[in-house]
């Protein structure tokens, strides 16, 4: 909740053309009060409110499903807790925009990527998980469990959400896993 409005104003001032959409799962914090405010004052700004939690895979569907279905060309998943650095977006849809990727990973794993504040557990957890998927099922990204993407808008509408069963870590990798499988491209 304390970080919404902040994130919310970054994004918005960094790509100017976008509608922000925040998918809330019934927060007790009152998340999804403040989002409802922001979208009164800032009719570029929508709320997705789920009653009860489902999973974040879950969430992750509903808001694609709800992004693609309002006409966008290109859909950014992230966390609104700045893990995920607004100031890196535009970065991130260049290759998409240029027609040169149709999914771009923002990576920990790569120069000028990082984490802040994670402890031994969940770097071992998150490296041996991609370093494990990458193996396994043959893919070519070195951070498959990561959350901050970008997608071409067809590329996401071509995968059937109602055969994604994943959730957590393993439903970023299975997303990926599946793009990867239809022909598309990740950077």
């Amino acid at each position: 909740a304390e970080n919404l409005p902040g994130i919310a104003a970054a994004i918005l001032a960094i790509l100017p053309g976008a509608t922000l959409l925040v998918v809330d799962d019934g927060s007790p914090d009152g998340t999804g009060e403040i989002a409802d405010e922001l979208a009164r004052a800032n009719a570029r700004v929508r709320v997705r409110h789920r009653s009860a939690k489902q999973g974040l895979g879950r969430a992750y569907l509903d808001g694609f499903g709800a992004a693609l279905d309002g006409g966008a060309e290109i859909v950014i998943q992230m966390d609104a807790d700045w893990s995920h650095d607004p100031a890196v977006l535009p970065l991130m849809i260049a290759p998409i925009v240029a027609g040169e990727a149709d999914l771009v990973i923002g990576s920990r794993y790569t120069s000028g990527g990082g984490v802040v504040d994670w402890g031994l557990g969940r770097r071992i957890i998150s490296r041996g998980g991609s370093l494990f998927a990458k193996t396994v099922l043959r893919l070519t990204p070195n951070d498959l469990t990561g959350g901050f993407k970008a997608w071409r808008a067809a590329t996401l509408a071509a995968i059937p959400f109602d055969g994604v069963h994943a959730g957590g870590y393993v439903f970023q990798i299975e997303m990926t896993f599946r793009a990867s499988r239809a022909g598309a491209r990740v950077r």
